[in-house]
C-alpha cells in the first residue's frame, strides 16, 4: 500500500510559506466500511465542505534539516460539514512557521455510522508514521488536533486506539464535542454520529470522557466559558477524567469567544492561545 501511496502523491507549491504540500487519498485501494453517502461533495459558502464519501489528506511540510514533530488536524462541522479553512488549512501553514508538519484531515462524514470517521484518523496515523522517513517527521511525535466535532474525532483517536500505530502522542483540543450524553452534549454531532436511538452501550463508548486510561496521550484543551454551542463542560469534565489517570494536561478556559473560532483573527485570545500551545508543544516534544 505505501508504493501505491506514495505515487498517488500531487506536489503543489506555496512559496510564500516556505512549505510544500502534498495531497493524497487515505483509502486509495477504498475503505474498509462506507458511510453511505451517495450525493456529490459540496462546497458550501465560507469554506466549508458537506457530503465527504472520500477520506482525503493534506500535508504541509516545512523546511528542515531534521526531522520535525507532526500534527493530524481534524476540522470541526458538527459531522455533517468540515470547516477546512480556519480550522484546517490555516492552522497547518501556522504549524509550518513553528517548524512543525501539519497534515490536514478531510474525513468522511460519518452518516451515522460510528466507525467512519475514526477509521480515517487511525489510518492517517499510520500513513503519516509509514512516511515519516521520506517527509522527515518524526514517528515518535506525531500528534492529532481536532476543533469542535473534529475534537470529537480527536479525543476519540485518542482513547480508542488499538496499537502503537494508531496511537497519537499527544492531542490539542479546541471547543470539543467530548460526550454523548445528552445533558451536555453537542445534539447534532450525536445524532449525525451515532443516530437518534442509538443504544447506551454505543453513547457511552463515544462518551470520551468515560474512555481516558492512563495510556492516553498528554492533551491540551481550549475552549470559551460563554461557548452556547458545545458547553465548557466538555472540556472540563475530560481534563478531570485526564487527571484521575495521572495522564500530563492542561487546560485553558477564555472568558469569551463563544465557539468556532480557530484561526479567526478576530477572535480576542488568539494571541494568547497561539502562544500558550508553543510553550506547550516545547515542554513536551
Amino acid at each position: 500500500m505505501r508504493n501505491i501511496l506514495l505515487t498517488t502523491i500531487m506536489l503543489i507549491s506555496f512559496p510564500a510559506f516556505s512549505q510544500q504540500t502534498l495531497s493524497l487519498p487515505v483509502w486509495p485501494n477504498g475503505a474498509p466500511s462506507s458511510n453511505g453517502i451517495t450525493t456529490p461533495e459540496e462546497q458550501m459558502e465560507n469554506s466549508r465542505i458537506a457530503n465527504v464519501s472520500e477520506a482525503q489528506i493534506f500535508v504541509y511540510l516545512p523546511k528542515s534539516t531534521t526531522p520535525t514533530s507532526a500534527v493530524i488536524i481534524c476540522p470541526g462541522g458538527g459531522y455533517v460539514r468540515l470547516a477546512v479553512e480556519h480550522e484546517g488549512h490555516e492552522f497547518a501553514k501556522w504549524l509550518n512557521q513553528q517548524g512543525i508538519a501539519g497534515i490536514v484531515l478531510k474525513y468522511r462524514m460519518p452518516n451515522e455510522c460510528h466507525e467512519v470517521p475514526l477509521s480515517d484518523a487511525q489510518q492517517t496515523l499510520r500513513i503519516v508514521r509509514q512516511n515519516a522517513g521520506k517527509w522527515n517527521i518524526d514517528p515518535n511525535n506525531v500528534g492529532i488536533a481536532g476543533f469542535s466535532a473534529g475534537g470529537h474525532l480527536a479525543s476519540t483517536a485518542a482513547t480508542h486506539f488499538t496499537d502503537s500505530a494508531t496511537r497519537p502522542d499527544f492531542a490539542l483540543l479546541f471547543y470539543p464535542v467530548i460526550t454523548t450524553d445528552t445533558t451536555f452534549a453537542h445534539v447534532s454531532s450525536r445524532y449525525y454520529l451515532i443516530g437518534k436511538n442509538a443504544p447506551e452501550s454505543l453513547a457511552k463508548e463515544y462518551s470520551n470522557e468515560l474512555q481516558v486510561t492512563p495510556q492516553t496521550p498528554p492533551t491540551l484543551l481550549f475552549h470559551s466559558d460563554d461557548d452556547k454551542a458545545v458547553p465548557v463542560r466538555n472540556s472540563v469534565d475530560f481534563y478531570a477524567a485526564l487527571k484521575k489517570n495521572n495522564v500530563p494536561a492542561a487546560m485553558y478556559i477564555f472568558p469569551s469567544g463563544g465557539h468556532g473560532w480557530g484561526m479567526k483573527e478576530e477572535f480576542e485570545y488568539g494571541k494568547e492561545w497561539k502562544e500558550l500551545l508553543k510553550k506547550w508543544l516545547e515542554a513536551i516534544l
